[in-house]
């Protein structure tokens, strides 16, 4: 089934034209109801993640802040702020196509998602489709740098 929802969320990264190709989806009752891609070029908006995208849809249709409930599948393992955020909105779990040795806040750089510190811990499965989510990445920059 993890496979099958970061597909999904692998056809939105895909779907970024300008922007670094990361994709989200949040699971609730085996139904999407939040769905975001990378928009900070698009919007001039550094605060665009894909995740931050997905987490204000859910909460919209959720009807509030917390997303107890929920698991995110999400291409790339989240920055800081979508950590953050991930915590914030409670979501019970987390699942991670690629890893981020530059910014990944969910274990690679820091693990805020986990933080016994925190009222909210999220658990994580790192590794679905790693191979597909890293391709999608890696073929973006290498677009750019053959561009320059």
């Amino acid at each position: 089934m993890d496979e099958n929802y970061m597909r999904i969320a692998l056809a939105l990264a895909e779907a970024c034209t300008y922007e670094v190709p990361v994709g989200a989806i949040i699971v609730y009752n085996d139904m999407i109801i939040g769905r975001g891609f990378n928009l900070r070029e698009t919007l001039k908006d550094p605060t665009a993640h894909a995740e931050i995208i997905a987490i204000k849809e859910a909460s919209q249709y959720l009807g509030g802040w917390r997303l107890e409930n929920c698991t995110m599948y999400v291409t790339l393992e989240p920055c800081p702020m979508c950590a953050g955020a991930i915590v914030n909105a409670r979501i019970k779990r987390l699942v991670i196509g690629s890893t981020d040795p530059k910014m990944g806040c969910c274990g690679s750089v820091e693990d805020l998602i986990r933080n016994s510190k925190f009222n909210h811990r999220v658990d994580v499965t790192f590794g679905v489709l790693e191979d597909e989510c890293s391709k999608v990445l890696k073929d973006f920059f290498k677009n750019l740098r053959d561009k320059k």
